[in-house]
């Protein structure tokens, strides 16, 4: 069981990122892409986090899998989409937080393996910010990448389904 002890899909999409940080808010928008898609398949989750950091840790207990979305810097060209899994992304290590009331992805990673919380399963999808600045919006180059991180993100989903025999949606 998760969060109040209610029955929880098992996989959860979270976008996280700070909306008012430009590029970092990629996960927030691009979770609400996800979730238009997704409304009404009963297995699948998908949570805006924004820069909520380790309060969302009882968000992940219970469920077989992860796909987390948000900026990654990884030295690539702006706008790159990276997907990691499982070992790969924790061993980037929780990086540095970008203001100072935050948790960031890595840490809540970190954390909830620490606790024996974190699903058997866990994906990133990330795109290579080009700006992560204060400011509304994100950059050309990385509303050009939405595309691709959406198509990544459901084709992660989409095996995760049918692994389990659940309907496809696409």
């Amino acid at each position: 069981m998760g969060i109040l002890d209610q029955p929880v899909a098992r996989v959860l999409v979270l976008g996280v990122g700070n909306v008012l940080l430009g590029d970092d808010g990629l996960g927030p928008v691009l979770v609400r892409q996800v979730q238009g898609m997704y409304r009404g398949v009963a297995e699948v989750e998908c949570l805006d986090g924004g820069t909520q950091g380790l309060a969302l840790l009882g968000y992940l207990a219970g469920r077989e899998a992860l796909v987390v979305l948000d900026a990654f810097s990884a030295g690539k060209t702006p706008g790159e989409v990276s997907v990691l899994e499982g070992s790969e992304i924790l061993a980037c290590g929780p990086p540095r937080s970008t203001t100072a009331h935050e948790g960031n992805a890595g840490e809540l990673l970190a954390a909830a393996q620490f606790l024996g919380e974190l699903p058997e399963r866990v994906f990133l999808v990330g795109v290579e910010p080009e700006r992560l600045r204060t400011e509304l919006g994100l950059s050309k180059s990385v509303v050009a990448a939405l595309p691709a991180a959406f198509g990544r993100t459901c084709a992660i989903l989409e095996s995760l389904l049918v692994e389990t025999g659940e309907r496809a949606v696409m």
